[in-house]
């Protein structure tokens, strides 16, 4: 669901927790609780209008979790040419 969430912002720009719960199975509740977890992760921040919430995607924090990403991406290839040259070994 997290992951939906940020393709949806990254698709659509800022919308509202209503506009986010839309076609989901969860209720704006639900909604709200991954999108806090992803702001304290720092992937998104919400600010209010008025009653409206509205969500949008925190690109720092996205550079800080792609950056991670590559990092653990490239000692998993390390460590599968590790284990590939000991089998064939």
């Amino acid at each position: 669901m997290r992951l939906h969430l940020v393709s949806s912002l990254s698709e659509r720009g800022p919308q509202s927790i209503t506009n986010l719960t839309e076609g989901t199975r969860l209720t704006r509740q639900g909604i709200t609780k991954h999108l806090r977890v992803l702001s304290g992760a720092g992937i998104v921040h919400g600010s209010r209008r008025g009653r409206e919430s509205r969500w949008e995607l925190e690109r720092d924090g996205l550079d800080v979790a792609r950056r991670y990403l590559d990092l653990v991406s490239r000692r998993w290839d390390e460590a599968l040419v590790r284990l590939r040259n000991f089998v064939e070994d």
